[in-house]
């Protein structure tokens, strides 16, 4: 473990936020470039309230659930909480759902509360609160059970009155490309009646979905994304009157960029009255990441990007001068290294369902403990619910990782890995009484492909470095290291794959294949991402 020096280091470090960082959106002379956040935090929406911005994202089935990010100027973020741990129903989500879970959440403050409506596809509309973002937020409430409603959004009117739109997801409905308004309860508890078919997107805009309403100016908007993920574009609804009927109007779209699909997201409004968009953008195997993009009101039209063909629609900008919010503030991402000197994970940490405690033990002593969960299905790893993973931060980057392997039983493992439909690790495993370094890859999993065994050396110590860098395009190399100096490259190298409406993703886990009394451990030391 850490020497005293190396812990002390490791506080320091955990209150340097570039440590670690390998992509950073802040260009430091005035401008910034896109995309402001390289990592899977698809469906943003964001809500300024006073000098403060606050983003959340869809999560799915990774928990903790709906991350909670903070800025002071739109382009530097940093993950500050998330707004729960557990997923309802518990008897469903104590297990992997891979892409049921949060979809495309809207965040709001109203009345002195922050709200955050979500759909669930298979559930309904859910409807979190609280005082303090960065503090505990009740729990989920379910506001009204349905199947296939989804990317929900209120808006509270002036007259005290309080609506819910939200869009459908064919594949649980039936039904898809239409946009329905509800008028809801003012606290946001419950819907008032049956829902008000106010626009249909089949002839011009298929699959609008992701809805977010605002009022201004006298008019109604409804932004809402069409087309499809890889490909769409972002639409805006206009209307006098709340029900409709809904003018539309295309304004944001890849154009001649290299910006596939920009869209489905947030509209700011600054304190100076500037206005600005943030929409992602499908990059497989990364996920959907994250723009920040100019807009501006022509003609009661919320225009978006630059219109640099004259079609009268935006394109995305790659650069531009950071938003002018009246002050200058340091350089921030969201958290990736870890030195698990703090007795709790780091933000940055998901799992593939709802945690159990005894999966893992922070510690103040310099080191994570993960205990081996039993796999239930013993082809692959799809269904274990105990990968602690993270998001990839970055186009190019390396993850390493120091663990001490105090393996008791036959079929005890942990390692290094990236997941997706398609994941590879790099792992000590104990096989018939010995201690072995393997790399498996595991091609097609969601569909029960075996794991495969690439290579296979025995290993006669139980500390270890493991690292993988990720080359352009997700293409992933494993090494090793006994000293944490000099690397050996090991098995193949692998072709990162997306998971099910999520970025691949890169971590670490403890597995067994039996349950046999006081099994082994692994303690990892450090988990860092660099260049």
């Amino acid at each position: 473990m850490k020497l005293k020096i190396h812990l002390a280091l490791g506080w320091l470090l955990a209150f340097a936020p570039l440590y670690g960082q390998v992509w950073q959106p802040d260009l430091g002379n005035g401008n910034y470039q896109n995309p402001i956040i390289h990592a899977d935090y698809s469906d943003p929406d964001v809500v300024r309230v006073g000098d403060d911005f606050y983003m959340t994202a869809s999560s799915f089935n990774c928990a903790p659930a709906l991350p909670i990010l903070h800025s002071k100027d739109l382009v530097n973020w940093e993950l500050i909480n998330y707004a729960f741990t557990h997923q309802p129903p518990a008897d469903v989500f104590d297990k992997p759902q891979h892409g049921n879970g949060v979809w495309a959440p809207a965040i709001r403050y109203f009345g002195g509360w922050f709200y955050i409506f979500y759909g669930d596809p298979d559930f309904g509309i859910y409807m979190v609160k609280t005082k303090d973002p960065a503090g505990p937020w009740e729990p989920p409430h379910l506001v009204h059970a349905a199947k296939g409603w989804i990317d929900p959004c209120p808006l509270w009117d002036d007259d005290g009155r309080a609506y819910l739109v939200h869009a459908f997801a064919g594949s649980r409905a039936g039904i898809k490309s239409i946009v329905v308004l509800h008028e809801m309860a003012p606290d946001g508890s419950r819907l008032l009646g049956d829902g008000v078919l106010v626009f249909d997107g089949h002839e011009k805009h298929t699959t609008i979905e992701g809805t977010k309403m605002h009022k201004r100016n006298g008019y109604y908007y409804i932004l809402a994304p069409a087309g499809g993920v890889p490909t769409g574009w972002q639409t805006v609804l206009r209307s006098k009157n709340v029900w409709g009927p809904y003018e539309d109007k295309i304004v944001l779209h890849q154009g001649n960029t290299a910006v596939n699909g920009p869209h489905q997201g947030a509209w700011v409004e600054l304190a100076n009255g500037d206005d600005w968009f943030f929409h992602f953008q499908e990059k497989q195997p990364y996920g959907r990441i994250v723009h920040l993009q100019p807009a501006r009101w022509e003609n009661d039209w919320l225009m978006i990007g630059e219109d640099r063909n004259n079609d009268g629609i935006g394109e995305p900008v790659m650069s531009f001068k950071k938003p002018d919010v009246g002050k200058t503030y340091p350089a921030r991402v969201p958290q990736t290294s870890d030195e698990f000197d703090a007795p709790k994970l780091g933000l940055q940490w998901q799992w593939h369902a709802n945690p159990k405690q005894e999966w893992a033990f922070p510690t103040a002593m310099g080191f994570l403990r993960l205990n081996p969960v039993i796999l239930t299905n013993n082809k692959n790893l799809w269904e274990a619910p105990n990968l602690l993973l993270q998001k990839m931060p970055a186009e190019t980057f390396a993850a390493t990782t120091k663990l001490t392997f105090h393996h008791h039983f036959d079929g005890e493992k942990t390692g290094l890995i990236v997941m997706g439909r398609d994941y590879a690790y790099l792992a000590l495993e104990q096989q018939d009484s010995q201690l072995f370094l393997k790399q498996i890859t595991c091609l097609g999993a969601e569909h029960g492909k075996p794991e495969v065994t690439v290579k296979s050396l025995p290993w006669k110590s139980k500390d270890i470095v493991l690292r993988v860098q990720v080359a352009k395009g997700g293409l992933c190399r494993f090494s090793y290291s006994s000293d944490g100096k000099k690397f050996t490259e090991f098995g193949e190298a692998f072709q990162a794959k997306e998971g099910k409406w999520i970025g691949a993703k890169v971590g670490i886990f403890c597995a067994r294949s039996e349950h046999k009394n006081d099994g082994g451990y692994a303690d990892f030391d450090w988990f860092r991402i660099n260049e």
